[in-house]
């Protein structure tokens, strides 16, 4: 009886073999972001419950808010928001088979992540100049 002749197997590629790329990073960041939401939503729902509750929830609810550290929080929940957004648009395009090809796929991705910075410094800026938010 012949022994079983082995088959040469190709080796999974791994992190050395790939070249990082922008589509790769928006993926990952799209995730990041993603969770992050999940984790804001506590933000959202004590900005609620501290209305609900009264003057004096609400005012510590504010202080925390008009820290610098609550002011960098709430920057960085608004450009996550902005950022999924467009990722997510970038998404439903590659579901619906559209600009699938490398040049494409690399410009939609750098949109949305210029965009998101983009738009999100354009919504602070428009809360400080019509509120005085800063």
């Amino acid at each position: 009886m012949a022994a079983p002749r082995q088959v040469e197997r190709p080796l999974s590629p791994h992190l050395q073999i790939y070249r990082f790329t922008i589509t790769m990073a928006m993926s990952i960041i799209h995730r990041i972001t993603g969770v992050g939401l999940y984790l804001g939503t506590v933000l959202l729902a004590w900005w609620l419950i501290a209305a609900a509750t009264g003057p004096d929830a609400y005012a510590v609810f504010l202080g925390v808010a008009a820290s610098w550290l609550g002011k960098l929080i709430l920057f960085g929940f608004t450009w996550a928001l902005i950022h999924h957004l467009l990722s997510g648009i970038r998404y439903f395009f590659w579901d619906e088979a559209k600009a699938f090809d490398l040049k494409s796929a690399d410009a939609m991705s750098w949109l949305a992540a210029i965009g998101g910075l983009a738009f999100t410094v354009l919504v602070w800026v428009a809360a400080v100049v019509l509120r005085g938010v800063m």
